[in-house]
């Protein structure tokens, strides 16, 4: 098929959506960082009628451009995208508002003839498209909000996790010990609503059941042999820096964005802001950037494996040959599922 050129239409900014049925078809294109995921995207999206949204959950910020990876201008001027650049750093941002806006997506999508091409390796933005989000009652005591993460900052957080894993044992093994963010959340629900939060999972399992959610749904899974993908990774980061990360870094260092932000914690921009803090010298921080990307990536790849690896999940091994061979590898099964869209 030939790409169609269509008018980009900005519904990114809109928070008033139905929540009845089933929104539409989608395609989730899958990978650890590094594995080549927007590019194959691109090339997809330029051969059939697709447009490109985000998942990944440090691409919906503003000023992240170089260290997410995120497309360029240009990139983004060959075929729509959608959901990037939506938030600054310092707002608030959750799965929630992900999951409303990117249903309005699809359904926007749906509306064109098109289908929405899911691209990144953030799981939770992913899961709640397919099976809906748990709703736990809102939490509005900032006193004890504010009390959990000075006992974290003076306690240090391994042992937070520690306490979580007394009240949520299962919330607590989903959660790494340096996560303050899911960890003050765990206590927090616990210590106001006296239940963990993982009861509150799986309370709304059953609601979660009803939720709108994309159907029918292709899954595309990119594998990489580890040792090349860390390669990558190196290779990748200093290109970054090449290309101009830490004046990027610097330009959020001047507009003195809290550290605890999650915006401020992303792999590459947490070291570089502690060089210019610093804390820390350039050398190290390079260093540290690049252990914790391969870090991330195994942690993906270990979600990956788990969570998407049933039968109709398409997996792809990234290798020689680069983005336009694993693209060439996945134009027969893309025949296949618009074949059987325009049939349903």
């Amino acid at each position: 098929m030939d790409h169609q050129q269509d008018i980009w239409v900005d519904i990114t900014t809109s928070t008033a959506m139905s929540e009845e049925g089933d929104v539409g078809p989608a395609i989730f294109l899958m990978g650890p960082t590094a594995c080549g995921k927007s590019a194959v995207a691109l090339l997809l999206a330029r051969q059939w009628p697709l447009e490109i949204v985000n998942a990944d959950a440090m691409q919906v910020y503003r000023y992240l451009d170089i260290g997410t990876a995120k497309p360029t201008l240009a990139e983004r001027s060959l075929v729509p995208h959608h959901l990037f650049d939506i938030v600054d750093p310092d707002q608030p941002f959750s799965v929630g508002h992900y999951r409303r806006m990117a249903l309005e997506v699809v359904r926007h999508c749906r509306q064109r003839g098109k289908i929405a091409l899911f691209v990144g390796g953030s799981g939770l933005y992913l899961r709640v498209l397919e099976r809906g989000l748990a709703a736990v009652p809102p939490i509005e005591d900032h006193l004890l909000q504010q009390q959990l993460q000075q006992q974290g900052d003076s306690l240090g957080w391994p042992v937070m996790h520690q306490q979580l894993s007394h009240v949520d044992p299962v919330w607590a093994a989903h959660v790494m010990p340096t996560d303050r963010q899911r960890i003050v959340r765990g206590l927090l629900v616990y210590q106001v609503t006296g239940r963990p939060l993982s009861d509150w999972h799986r309370q709304q399992a059953e609601e979660m059941e009803q939720q709108p959610r994309v159907q029918p749904l292709l899954r595309i899974r990119l594998d990489v042999d580890r040792a090349l993908l860390y390669r990558r990774i190196e290779s990748r980061f200093d290109q970054m820096m090449t290309d101009g990360l830490l004046e990027e870094v610097r330009l959020l260092w001047q507009r003195h964005y809290p550290r605890h932000l999650p915006a401020m914690k992303a792999v590459g921009y947490r070291q570089l802001l502690a060089y210019l803090d610093g804390t820390m010298a350039l050398e190290e921080a390079i260093a540290d950037a690049k252990q914790q990307s391969r870090r991330y990536a195994k942690r993906q790849i270990t979600w990956l494996r788990h969570d998407n690896n049933s039968h109709d999940t398409v997996a792809v091994v990234a290798g020689e040959g680069g983005s336009e061979r694993m693209a060439a590898e996945l134009a027969p099964v893309l025949d296949d599922f618009f074949t059987g869209w325009n049939g349903s």
